[in-house]
């Protein structure tokens, strides 16, 4: 600290409170010198940096509360810190608030602005934003690593069948978690794909087989796949949500309703077969029965369950809702307005093919969307050029908002991604620790030989024990602060 006048360590000024706004606090982070006054850092008394300005008062122990170290020659306070982070901090003295600098990252920032007691509530909304993101990857990757956790850990205070129930689980949820796990997640695969198969091929009229009605009917073999590959959906949720940790969760989840979906009209159909007869005509029957059938195109969303592009495919979707919206509305408005100006247009043709302007709307639909199937089509000159320009609208409507919806499934892809990364680099790190652990006793033995002066002070130095920069607090109560100068990699 310079003062005006005495350059004793350390003194205090009778008149500390007027003195204060004169001192120059001079500040070395990570190497990088910067000098502050008394009067600029006042204005935030509750920071470390203002904490500064009065700690001479409670000599070395106040003032190495506050730093890392200190020069009397230099009357400089040190401190082990990022700098690029402490530049930006310091912008509250000089303008009120924060912004954080490209390439920061925003945990290690918050990280910082906590050691050097700034509030968060000064830092730019723009910058809170990004800062919300990274919390919730960081929450998502805690997440991902707790789940891996407790399929590896057995908690012996839990009954056989809560033990049974997570074995169950895992083995029909989790592939990742053994051999017959992915085994059992192949079988499933192959028989959506037979059942998907059976219900196209069961189609072909060469293949079918005429009942003593003289109605057509699917053959009994393709019947009898079919019927084997429900009995394995069937038992496959039923075992699902038995194990399921939460029943009212897992039944009200899309991919179990699509699996309901799937198997349900099996049993429907079966039911009508038998028991329907009685109760109704026949032939109402049989139209209950192959409406039913046709519900069996939902099993193909089965094979979400298997695909992690699908997966992403539907989040990215969901994601982009306010871009799909927009397409709907370019192409709602587009087809409202040509298919009115075509309607009026042919009019004066006597061989109009433009009845009337709901009629129009499948005209314009598949003239947009660029389909044009020719079954309506304008005849006179001016609906011509209509049609033309219909055409190039339906174009620049459809990709305009095409290029976000792609950007946002490329940009959910690629974070599920290094989401994954981080979950596997994370428990790494566990192990490290753990490891580390371990070897806490012969560690001693060898700070005792230090001690002795046996390996010197260096040596000694040298088994410290770091923590990682990536350290996720919610796997832990603890809080750690790090020691080493802090960097964004």
């Amino acid at each position: 600290i310079k003062m005006a006048g005495d350059s004793r360590f350390p003194d205090v000024d009778s008149d500390g409170s007027e003195k204060s706004e004169e001192m120059e606090i001079v500040v070395n982070v990570g190497g990088v010198r910067q000098v502050f006054y008394g009067d600029n850092l006042n204005q935030y008394p509750e920071t470390r940096l203002a904490e500064l300005v009065n700690c001479l008062s409670g000599g070395y122990d106040s003032i190495f509360s506050l730093c890392d170290d200190y020069d009397p020659g230099k009357r400089e306070f040190y401190f082990d810190r990022d700098p690029d982070a402490f530049k930006c901090i310091v912008d509250v003295y000089y303008f009120g608030e924060i912004h954080m600098k490209k390439g920061i990252c925003p945990i290690c920032f918050k990280n910082e602005m906590e050691f050097w007691k700034v509030d968060l509530k000064f830092l730019d909304d723009c910058c809170k934003a990004h800062l919300s993101e990274k919390k919730e990857e960081l929450e998502e990757i805690a997440r991902r690593v707790q789940l891996i956790l407790d399929d590896l850990g057995v908690d012996a205070s839990e009954s056989r069948w809560k033990r049974c129930q997570k074995c169950i689980w895992k083995f029909l949820e989790k592939p990742e978690s053994s051999y017959p796990a992915r085994v059992i997640a192949v079988l499933s695969f192959l028989f959506i794909l037979i059942s998907s198969v059976v219900m196209c091929v069961g189609t072909i009229p060469d293949l079918q087989v005429v009942d003593a009605e003289g109605n057509r009917m699917e053959h009994p073999t393709l019947d009898s796949i079919e019927t084997a590959c429900i009995g394995w959906f069937t038992v496959e949720y039923v075992l699902r949500l038995i194990s399921s940790p939460n029943k009212l969760h897992f039944a009200l989840s899309f991919m179990n309703i699509v699996d309901v979906l799937a198997i349900l009209p099996f049993y429907v159909s079966l039911t009508l077969t038998h028991l329907g007869a009685k109760l109704m005509e026949l032939s109402n029957v049989q139209q209950a029965v192959q409406a039913l059938r046709i519900m069996r195109i939902a099993r193909i969303f089965k094979l979400a369950r298997h695909s992690s592009g699908l997966q992403t495919l539907t989040y990215a979707l969901k994601r982009s809702f306010k871009e799909l919206g927009l397409l709907l509305m370019y192409l709602a408005v587009g087809i409202f307005v040509f298919s009115a100006l075509g309607y009026t247009m042919e009019q004066s043709h006597p061989e109009t093919l433009f009845k009337s302007i709901p009629q129009s709307f499948w005209w314009a639909i598949i003239t947009m969307t660029t389909v044009g199937y020719g079954d309506i089509y304008p005849k006179t000159t001016l609906g011509k050029l209509n049609a033309a320009i219909s055409f190039l609208c339906g174009v620049i409507a459809i990709a305009l908002p095409i290029h976000p919806i792609i950007n946002n499934f490329v940009r959910y892809y690629n974070k599920q991604r290094v989401l994954e990364t981080a979950a596997k680099h994370e428990l790494e790190l566990m192990e490290l620790n753990s490891a580390e652990g371990k070897a806490t006793g012969s560690r001693s033995e060898l700070e005792d030989l230090s001690r002795e002066g046996k390996e010197g002070p260096f040596y000694s130095s040298r088994i410290k024990v770091s923590h990682s920069d990536t350290f996720i607090h919610l796997l832990s109560e603890e809080k750690h602060y790090r020691t080493r100068l802090q960097s964004c990699k």
